[in-house]
């Protein structure tokens, strides 16, 4: 298998999505069991036609971004196996141009610190998804550290799912899901016991903005992606702080495909950001965390190991 060397030129894309799920393989197996991804679909009023690794590739390769892509192992919680993360690499690496795969694996999984290192070392993934909530487990437990601990020797950022969730929603007992799982505060005692692994909270975290305010300001190595809501919507602490005290730490991130970015695009053109924060926003911020495009050697490259040593 070809692994994974990041080819994306971040002064020729015009934003970089740090938020994408690729919901279908090439055989057509969903990433999420059917009923829980039509129920999301319904909860975002979003299409029900799902892209492949190859399809999401060319969508953001006509709109000049680059994207963030990967999946959710959420095999032990939900009986029902991810998309293949292998894949997804695959994918990344012939549409290197325009997609940067994170991996993913089941915290609950025997050997789950292994096979994140394998995904970095063989497949060259660039980061990692995580939603507590979905995969049933307490991020700041300390049973799941070593998987952080090979997330942080690789000098790479992880992607903490954090707030509502539209999985789930609506559906009987949310479909078991505990939104409990996804307070941001849980993430602060994991930014704190690994500072040389960067922390992105994903989403505004209704109904806990302030806390994940407080924990991206309180810790130099946690981010903030805007994925999931449209800006129209975002709560005003957070518009207040992405303009100021945060204007360095907060991502573009559609959710994609639940949200398109034309649609998060167009809501943020209407927002109160200053002129000189919006680029940070939709691409400076991510490039820099990323290493692209930037004099920062790229995540998991032996000089930014080294760095970080």
């Amino acid at each position: 298998m070809t692994r994974y060397e990041c080819a994306v030129d971040a002064a020729r894309v015009v934003a970089i999505d740090t938020h994408v799920h690729v919901e279908k393989d090439h055989h057509g197996h969903l990433s999420l069991p059917g009923e829980v991804l039509d129920a999301a679909a319904k909860y975002f009023k979003a299409p029900t036609e799902r892209m492949t690794i190859d399809e999401t590739a060319q969508y953001y390769r006509e709109r000049s971004m680059a994207a963030v892509v990967f999946t959710v192992d959420a095999t032990t919680a939900l009986g029902h196996a991810p998309n293949s993360t292998e894949e997804i690499a695959a994918g990344a690496a012939r549409n290197n141009d325009v997609l940067i795969p994170f991996g993913s694996v089941d915290p609950k999984a025997d050997g789950a610190a292994d096979k994140a290192r394998r995904q970095v070392e063989e497949l060259g993934v660039r980061g990692f998804k995580f939603h507590p909530s979905l995969q049933d487990f307490d991020p700041g437990d300390e049973r799941y550290f070593p998987i952080y601990a090979v997330i942080e020797e690789y000098g790479l950022p992880a992607i903490f799912h954090t707030g509502q969730t539209g999985i789930g929603a609506r559906m009987p007992g949310g479909y078991g899901i505990k939104l409990g799982l996804s307070n941001p505060m849980l993430l602060d005692v994991v930014a704190a016991t690994f500072p040389r692994m960067d922390l992105i909270m994903a989403h505004p975290s209704v109904p806990w903005q302030d806390e994940a305010i407080a924990v991206a300001t309180h810790k130099g190595n946690v981010y903030i992606d805007l994925s999931g809501w449209s800006p129209k919507y975002f709560p005003p602490a957070l518009v207040k702080q992405a303009n100021s005290l945060l204007q360095d730490k907060v991502l573009f991130a559609s959710d994609f495909p639940l949200l398109t970015p034309e649609r998060w695009m167009r809501d943020f053109d209407a927002l109160e950001i200053k002129d000189e924060v919006r680029p940070k926003i939709l691409k400076n911020n991510a490039a820099r965390l990323l290493g692209l495009g930037t004099d920062t050697p790229p995540a998991g490259s032996s000089e930014e190991v080294e760095s970080r040593a």
